[in-house]
């Protein structure tokens, strides 16, 4: 687990420089807090913030991710104004709670930035509970939300905006699945919201000061998930994450009794750690984040081991309600989320060769480059739906091997496309006009895997025919295309065998 966290591969260092970012752009806000005389709880919330407008703004662009910071007061200070208003409303408060969970999960049908709104909306409540906001604190905090924003938006659009220089690949958009109830954002918001009324009753029950807790892990525990199947393992290696987390915060934030310079470096080194493990390890990240609360709380003169143990407890009752939620509230199988996803990149893997072909065609204009980098985003989403089938304890021993060997397939695809665009970029490569045509049967391979029926009679031909058109041998510079259409027709085996049936997983 270690080693998949900060040692797992980092191409051009992006996973670096988001953390190092992070780190800079949230330490630049709080510090303007406590110069302008902020409140330690005005400069938490400015943190806060600050935190998600750099961790939760993804779209594919620096314009639409500058557009999205901008909204971000937009959706959470009417929030944190209704929070603080019915802070002495214990009913009113919860229902509007639940209801800012429901619109906040319901809202990721708009794409990356309803999702951003979204989480953004659901933490400044949360945010709210954590630091007893009331109507009179609002001008402080508020001032704080939009001073720690412009100080990260100052950090992520002007200082260090390395994303200016990359690629700009397509937004991938999760898979929407009909309409109405059939459509996966709106099940996931009737379910987040039936989790989060069992968390908030049962962590009602455990603590009525710290009954938040349970709300917040039920909501991340469903965000960036599409499948009860994933939905399942977030929970545990959340209540992982934690556990670790609050027995590291008994031997590092409880001794420091909130002592303010190692309190500040160890939060410091935690935000690094959430970000710089948020893509390869949700279970460091939740450690890092344990430790950054406790430091927080014990700077708030207020933690003790009790409340260390009371946070895994709630966490226990938050996992819990997400997973009855899953398993009993319009499930969502995890095949039907994987079919999606591995169709999407089976046709992006088509789009990066059309691309390629194009461009070795002589379309100046053509740039397979983009769908590269489109392709490397929805791996990493196929990796997450398939997770569920080959975690370690999964019980289902042919169906892990075959999703291990599902994803072994895609990645040589992902490197054999990015192979190829390296060629088709090549001005001596694009007049051979061999390459254009094994661009047309890796087309044909893909169109194959997408199309084709699942079963019956008609499946073969349609495989033989692409296999047919593989009799030449290939010579060097055609070794990426051979290769992938190899990987291709290899996938046609475990997809069939892993296409849902009617009751799937």
């Amino acid at each position: 687990m270690l080693k998949r966290a900060f040692v797992a591969p980092d191409p051009g260092r992006m996973r670096l420089r988001f953390a190092s970012r992070a780190v800079l752009g949230i330490g630049l806000a709080v510090a303007l807090c406590g110069l302008t005389g902020h409140s330690l709880a005005a400069a938490i919330t400015g943190g806060l913030a600050a935190l998600l407008a750099l961790f939760t703004v993804t779209d594919a662009t620096v314009r639409d991710q500058a557009l999205t910071t901008a909204l971000l007061p937009v959706a959470g200070l009417p929030v944190l104004a209704l929070a603080a208003v019915l802070h002495d409303l214990p009913l009113a408060r919860d229902l509007a709670f639940l209801a800012v969970v429901g619109a906040g999960v319901y809202a990721r049908r708009w794409g990356p930035r309803g999702h951003s709104l979204g989480v953004f909306a659901f933490m400044i409540f949360f945010a709210a509970q954590f630091l007893h906001a009331v109507p009179g604190r609002l001008p402080e905090l508020y001032a704080a939300v939009l001073l720690s924003l412009v100080a990260a938006s100052a950090v992520r659009f002007g200082a260090w905006c390395y994303e200016r220089r990359l690629p700009v690949p397509a937004a991938v958009a999760p898979p929407t699945g009909g309409r109405r109830l059939a459509r996966i954002t709106t099940r996931q918001a009737v379910q987040a919201t039936a989790a989060a009324a069992f968390a908030l009753a049962v962590g009602q029950v455990l603590s009525d000061q710290r009954w938040y807790w349970a709300v917040g892990a039920t909501w991340w525990v469903f965000v960036n998930t599409a499948s009860r199947g994933e939905t399942l393992v977030r929970g545990f290696r959340r209540f992982l994450g934690t556990s670790l987390g609050a027995v590291l915060g008994l031997f590092v934030a409880v001794p420091l009794h909130g002592q303010p310079v190692p309190t500040a470096v160890i939060v410091a080194l935690s935000v690094f750690g959430i970000f710089y493990s948020a893509a390869v390890s949700y279970t460091w990240m939740m450690l890092a984040v344990t430790v950054m609360a406790s430091m927080l709380y014990g700077l708030l003169g207020v933690l003790d081991p009790a409340l260390l143990a009371l946070r895994a407890g709630e966490t226990v009752v938050g996992a819990l309600g997400a997973v009855f939620a899953v398993l009993l509230i319009l499930p969502v199988t995890t095949h039907a989320v994987t079919d999606a996803w591995v169709e999407r990149a089976l046709r992006c893997v088509r789009a990066c060769t059309a691309e390629s072909a194009a461009r070795l065609a002589g379309d100046a204009a053509a740039d397979p480059a983009p769908r590269v980098a489109e392709l490397e985003s929805i791996l990493g989403r196929v990796r997450l739906s398939l997770a569920p089938l080959v975690h370690p304890l999964s019980p289902l021993a042919a169906r892990r091997g075959r999703a291990r060997h599902v994803l072994a397939l895609l990645d040589d695809c992902a490197r054999e496309v990015r192979g190829l665009a390296s060629v088709a970029a090549d001005p001596v490569a694009s007049h051979d006009a061999r390459l254009a045509a094994a661009c047309a049967r890796v087309e044909t391979a893909v169109e194959a895997l997408t199309e084709a029926p699942t079963t019956g009679p008609r499946a073969q031909p349609r495989t033989a025919t692409v296999a047919a058109a593989r009799t030449d041998v290939p010579e060097p510079h055609l070794a990426h295309l051979h290769a992938l259409e190899q990987a291709l027709l290899e996938l046609a085996v475990p997809l069939r065998r892993t296409r849902p049936a009617p009751t799937g997983a």
